[in-house]
């Protein structure tokens, strides 16, 4: 049994100790479709071949020190190379970079391929025109369910003046200007 088929058994069999009814898969994400959430492209080396993913799990952890973390369902095709891996880039995607993002959600396809991205010193790629960028090295990778929750260490950034691209309800949304 792979550890994480013994860690997800383990899992279910300390929800079932509980006696509350969850909800049904389908109940959960029409909850979280409703969630607006910005867009991010995780991406990485894996030795000569680049792997990156669309993400809107991104989240701060701490600023002290300096985590964020993003969930990966194990059977994703990035997980192998994200297994392995020792850093990550994460782009968080700017408004009108919908393509980007649908490119990188997108199966069986070379995403790097259209180009838009540019190589760090250190070889991780980063989505040119993103609205900022983290470079981090991952210190744990922590299976939670049928996915890996990953933590990465930020290790350095880059920043743009421009509005986030936000995804809700499987719709890409541009923010509106606050009206005072």
């Amino acid at each position: 049994m792979s550890t994480s088929t013994h860690d997800l058994r383990h899992l279910e069999r300390a929800l079932a100790d509980h006696d509350e009814t969850p909800l049904s898969a389908d109940e959960y994400k029409q909850v979280f479709r409703r969630h607006a959430a910005g867009v991010a492209v995780v991406a990485l080396r894996d030795g000569d071949r680049l792997v990156g993913f669309t993400a809107t799990s991104v989240i701060s952890v701490s600023a002290v020190p300096p985590l964020l973390a993003f969930s990966l369902a194990s059977g994703s095709s990035s997980w192998p190379a994200l297994s392995r891996a020792q850093t990550v880039t994460v782009s968080f995607l700017a408004a009108g970079q919908e393509d980007v993002s649908t490119r990188f959600a997108t199966s069986g396809i070379d995403r790097f391929a259209a180009g838009g991205w540019t190589a760090l010193p250190t070889g991780e790629p980063v989505i040119d025109g993103a609205q900022a960028w983290l470079r981090g090295r991952i210190v744990q990778r922590t299976p939670v369910g049928d996915s890996y929750l990953v933590s990465v260490r930020a290790l350095a950034h880059g920043v743009a003046d421009v509005d986030p691209l936000v995804y809700r309800d499987r719709v890409y949304h541009r923010l509106a200007a606050a009206t005072p």
